[in-house]
């Protein structure tokens, strides 16, 4: 099995720009594609997720160009070719579930699955909103999980409740897709909504392509049906979820790193990630970029709801680690049916380098002892995030080892080149 080894590093480049944010160019790409014109996204996200959601549009008869992270996408407002077969999507929940929605709006019989492993992650909630809107798509296992058959009835609108409880991307799918529906959609949130900020973000990329949806307190969005959005030339910013492992840098060197194309205004969720790396006693600066300076001893968290920010919690997870105490990160039940059960495999890694961890149903309790800690060879279990949060400890923590390192493709293919360039040694052993 490929293994790179991270080593320490005295010090890191002050500044670094990440690729573009996976949120909003995947979200991007399905507007572009129901807009009417043509739509040039720059800085766009150049990874596998993406990639499968490109090949799965040209399938349906989508024109998207690409040169480099610029993709001119050839709108179809909302009318897609046969595929003449299923549409893969790998391990790919974004593009899967905005995907289902999207296609809705097509009256085209078609299939759309993915890997074994995205074959297990729920979908039913999304499937059980859209049917109620007048939609027909069934998961073909009966399970609740891809592939999913749709059905030749386009989406009609109505009224239509909504769980939030596991995944905000089911919200976000529909949003996107509710313009195309015959009449006015009406959506009640039943429960609790998981990561909101993604919502934000979705309505702020669908009010860029000339659509505005009410939120009436993240528990209540109408959308006015028989809309188009317009082509539109579209700046997609910086990934935030990327910027944490940089940030992390800073935090665990005491040093300073200025991530500089993600906006202090950005909607994206893990933006507030610089609040818990405050609490932990960096100094952020939000002039006219986002600027960290870590502090020479981290602090520990106490108990944090993270529940808004999903992925940058695995990041907080480990930093952790490095501070004298006790961090309780709660309310990520959902981490479970990511593209690992990433609970468990934190606390499986974690445990590894020496940590005491306490795995709950909806998070973990980290006893950060920093004396104690060693290197280690870290499984990644095919999940992208689990090979760059524990990289980023490799900064500091001699004998880090990260196997299958190219699984960070799936949204970030150029991450170990980025680590060295701000200098952080990374060889293959």
């Amino acid at each position: 099995m490929e293994c790179f080894e991270i080593a320490p590093t005295p010090r890191i480049a002050a500044a670094h720009a990440v690729p573009g944010s996976k949120s909003y160019t995947n979200r991007a790409l399905v507007i572009a594609a129901l807009a009417r014109g043509t739509s040039t996204l720059y800085g766009a996200l150049e990874s596998d997720d993406t990639e499968v959601a490109r090949a799965a549009l040209k399938l349906l008869g989508v024109t998207v160009e690409q040169d480099g992270s610029t993709f001119v996408v050839h709108g179809q407002q909302g009318r897609f070719s046969d595929p003449q077969q299923p549409l893969f999507l790998g391990n790919s929940g974004t593009s899967t579930r905005f995907f289902t929605a999207m296609l809705t709006v097509a009256g085209l019989p078609l299939t759309i699955t993915g890997n074994a492993r995205m074959q297990e992650r729920p979908i039913a909630d999304l499937l059980d909103t859209l049917n109620q809107l007048g939609a027909e798509v069934v998961s073909t296992r009966g399970n609740g999980c891809p592939p999913v058959q749709i059905g030749a009835r386009r989406l009609r609108g109505g009224t239509a409740t909504i769980s939030g409880a596991i995944s905000s991307q089911f919200l976000s799918a529909i949003l996107m897709a509710a313009p195309y529906a015959a009449e006015e959609v009406t959506l009640q949130v039943r429960d609790t909504l998981v990561s909101a900020p993604y919502v934000n973000l979705t309505l702020d990329i669908m009010a860029h392509f000339g659509v505005e949806a009410a939120n009436d307190g993240y528990r209540l969005f109408r959308i006015q049906g028989q809309q188009c959005y317009q082509g539109h030339a579209y700046q997609v910013e910086g990934d935030a979820s990327s910027a944490t492992y940089f940030w992390g840098l800073a935090a665990l060197l005491g040093q300073s790193m200025c991530v500089t194309n993600i906006p202090p205004t950005s909607a994206q969720g893990d933006v507030r990630f610089l609040e818990v790396l405050e609490r932990m006693g960096c100094t952020v600066s939000r002039g006219t970029q986002l600027h960290v300076t870590g502090p020479a001893v981290l602090r520990p968290l106490g108990t944090i709801d993270l529940n808004a920010l999903p992925d940058a919690a695995m990041t907080v997870a480990v930093l952790a680690a490095f501070c004298e105490g006790e961090t309780r990160i709660t309310n990520v039940a959902n981490l479970r049916v990511k593209e690992t059960d990433r609970l468990r495999a934190l606390a499986t890694e974690l445990r590894k380098l020496g940590v005491a961890v306490i795995e709950h149903p909806d998070g973990l309790q980290i006893q950060g002892n920093p004396a104690a800690l060693h290197g280690a060879e870290i499984a990644t279990y095919d999940d992208h995030r689990m090979a760059m949060c524990f990289g980023m400890a490799g900064a500091r923590l001699a004998g880090m080892r990260i196997q299958d390192p190219e699984c960070v493709a799936k949204t970030y293919p150029g991450f170990w080149e980025d680590l060295q360039r701000v200098g952080v040694p990374v060889q293959q052993v």
